[in-house]
């Protein structure tokens, strides 16, 4: 059975500082990877970049064109944490499109899944952490336009809480947002998600697997939603630099798992995206990355 999968070689055509922190040649070898493990070409979609008519209806428009343009404060590309370029404009535009086709391939497939995405520290009216445009909450935005879903889940299990997400969600009842994240760790000021779990540093794979069994649970009996956009950061891995948990490669395939097949049982469409990892080692970070597309039944 094909797994539609969604990539664009900009997704790594990003050049930055020497010794930058983010890890952008991870996307690429994810891809290579799955090349290599001779995952048809026919699987895999490429994405067309999203326009500033697809952006407005959903983020501030100042920020919109100050983002593009390049005009935003010094102060305000800080924060978002990338120097700015129209490289940057074009991989951002191109990734979260990549994410809602996700979504909309999700939905007529069962699950599909991005090479990126997970940029859920991206509010309406700034950016922050690696993240300028909240893919999470446009892709689910993009599943609400199809008339037999009326609520979405977003299941963001990156060790950093889904704040932007949650801002962005907070007075819409079809989007819910579930975060199991670091409680000690970005963002400094949480934001309210509308559930939230929140692990001590050094939480092990059992302590892990066991809160998110629960989380899912709860959410998929309380709020019985239609469709499950996943963030599967794996952040959380006991080798990353900026994550303080202690899940192994093995917990990161456990839980990939036990998220694929508690959607599959309840007939729920999933849309993942691989979300944030910081290892240095690239091949150690795309083997942790490559979890969820073995959880997902797109290579053994």
């Amino acid at each position: 059975m094909m797994i539609p999968l969604v990539f664009h070689p900009i997704y790594s055509q990003l050049s930055l500082p020497v010794r930058h922190r983010f890890p952008i040649e991870k996307y690429q070898a994810i891809r290579d990877k799955l090349a290599e493990s001779a995952v048809p070409d026919n699987w895999f979609y490429q994405p067309q970049p999203l326009t500033i008519n697809d952006l407005k209806a959903h983020f501030c428009p100042d920020y919109l064109s100050g983002l593009l343009a390049g005009t935003l404060e010094p102060k305000a590309m800080r924060r978002i944490g990338f120097p700015w370029s129209e490289q940057l404009i074009r991989r951002t535009l191109t990734a979260v499109a990549g994410t809602c086709l996700t979504a909309r391939l999700a939905l007529e497939h069962g699950k599909a899944l991005n090479l990126t995405g997970g940029y859920h520290h991206a509010f309406a009216d700034f950016g922050s952490g690696f993240c300028m445009l909240n893919d999470l909450y446009l892709a689910a935005r993009t599943m609400l336009e199809t008339a037999e879903i009326d609520k979405v889940l977003i299941v963001d299990c990156d060790v950093h809480q889904g704040d932007g997400t949650a801002k962005l969600a907070e007075n819409n009842p079809d989007i819910i947002t579930l975060s199991l994240h670091g409680e000690k760790n970005f963002p400094h000021r949480k934001q309210i998600s509308d559930m939230d779990f929140p692990l001590p540093k050094g939480t092990g794979d059992d302590d892990y697997l066991d809160t998110l069994d629960s989380a899912l649970s709860l959410a998929f009996n309380l709020h019985r939603p239609d469709a499950v956009i996943y963030d599967a950061g794996v952040d959380v891995h006991i080798n990353d630099d900026l994550g303080h948990l202690h899940i192994s490669t093995a917990g990161i395939y456990r839980r990939d798992k036990l998220v694929f097949e508690r959607c599959e049982k309840a007939g729920l469409p999933v849309a993942a995206v691989i979300g944030g990892g910081y290892q240095r080692d690239i091949v150690a970070l795309t083997e942790v990355h490559l979890q969820l597309f073995r959880a997902a039944g797109v290579v053994k």
